[in-house]
């Protein structure tokens, strides 16, 4: 990828698989998917400093009811910022009711934000105007609950400019030439399609609009409308999707460009830009956590059916070195091991530049996220001077005590 780094972000999915009242029982509290998306985001906070947002999505709302919530900002602190805003609406609701409050089933009818299908991002602001306009997740909104869409992304697509012009020659009017609008509008045409489709194949069966609502959300091929919508998608990307009437995606690129890992339970699935991040909150051993494939997509229906989809078909990995060398969190069990073997694989390089003079050479690192590099560098040089040990002692068997001691 040769052009500039343009997003280099966090993105974190949570459905919740059983009924709020189930997590109030079990965990104390109808805010357990919430809890655990702030828990997220902080701990990828390495991955986003700029700005952070998040998106919900409530299932099975009565019509006339806010069943999507969104928040952004760009505060200093933008993830506490967001979620003491989201408390406040709780702590508010607690005192005006304190008896109804008692109820998941009040909670979520009464307060926003306690939705099934949770979405959050965390901006790195390497481009553009650092304002609460460019933070994810964005929004696509219509009054059909099938036809909205909430999108966020860690991604780069080198061609936007020719996606653009996909949209102009679809009869489309794009307000503006940004990437993630331009995916978000993308998307949204494949799902107006399969929704327009499906209409007219319901409408055959029967003239009751709101049942054929009803069997449009149930059918609706998510698989065939990433297919579609991806098909000219160039760069590396982890794309999250909520759909409004309840099916969500998670879609990586074919070239693994992008980091993506999930898990899943029967209470929860979760997805996030980082492994170690699911391991420590869901309190999980790490081969429970597994990658997203390279071109397929985690898929979750409104009936919490779960699938991992091949989408594009996977082509020759090419993980993004600045993710894996510097973005990522070290204490991933893979990341901990490619960085040290970065670190010994530069043992030769150091030792041409410093002409082999180890005694008069101070090594250090830049920044902390080198650290375990520097580890493998001091391994690989801690073998090198025993292997010349080991040469010199061979080749001469009589050595002095002080020569040994040097040695």
């Amino acid at each position: 990828m040769s052009e500039v780094i343009k997003h280099e972000c966090g993105v974190a999915f949570i459905r919740l698989l059983k009924p709020h009242g189930y997590y109030k029982e079990k965990y104390g509290s109808a805010r357990y998917g919430l809890h655990k998306m702030y828990q997220i985001m902080e701990k990828m906070i390495n991955r986003g400093q700029d700005g952070a947002g998040i998106a919900t999505v409530k299932l099975d709302t009565e019509p006339g009811t806010t069943y999507i919530d969104r928040l952004r900002s760009i505060e200093h602190k933008a993830v506490q910022d967001i979620f003491g805003q989201i408390n406040e609406l709780f702590v508010n609701a607690s005192l005006k009711e304190p008896e109804a409050y008692k109820s998941a089933d009040w909670q979520k009818e009464n307060i926003p934000f306690l939705g099934e299908m949770i979405l959050g991002h965390l901006r790195y602001g390497t481009f553009g105007k650092n304002t609460v306009h460019s933070c994810h997740p964005f929004r696509k909104q219509n009054n059909w609950k099938s036809r909205n869409l909430v999108l966020a992304g860690n991604f780069n697509l080198t061609n936007v400019e020719e996606l653009f012009q996909q949209l102009v020659e679809l009869g489309q009017h794009p307000r503006e030439k940004a990437d993630t609008v331009t995916v978000l509008e993308k998307i949204g045409h494949f799902l107006d399609k399969e929704n327009d489709k499906l209409f007219r194949q319901f409408k055959e069966q029967t003239d009751d609009n709101e049942q054929i609502s009803k069997l449009i959300q149930k059918n609706i091929n998510v698989t065939s409308i990433l297919k579609e919508s991806s098909k000219k998608w160039d760069g590396g990307y982890v794309m999250c999707g909520l759909m409004g009437h309840g099916d969500a995606f998670v879609l990586r690129d074919p070239n693994g460009i992008r980091p993506a890992y999930y898990y899943k339970d029967e209470e929860i699935v979760v997805v996030a830009s980082e492994r170690p991040v699911i391991q420590t909150v869901l309190n999980v051993p790490y081969e429970k956590v597994q990658e997203l494939k390279a071109g397929h997509a985690v898929i979750v229906k409104k009936d919490g059916a779960f699938s991992e989809e091949e989408i594009i078909e996977p082509l020759e990995r090419k993980a993004c070195s600045f993710e894996r060398i510097y973005f990522s969190r070290g204490n991933d069990a893979d990341i901990y091991k490619e960085r040290n073997a970065l670190g010994r694989n530069l043992v030769d390089s150091v030792l041409t530049a410093i002409d082999h003079d180890l005694e008069n050479t101070v090594f250090s690192y830049i920044p902390n996220t080198a650290e375990v590099a520097f580890g493998g560098l001091i391994d690989g040089l801690h073998r090198h001077c025993d292997k010349v040990k080991y040469d010199r002692i061979s080749k001469n068997k009589n050595l002095s005590d002080a020569e040994l001691k040097k040695y």
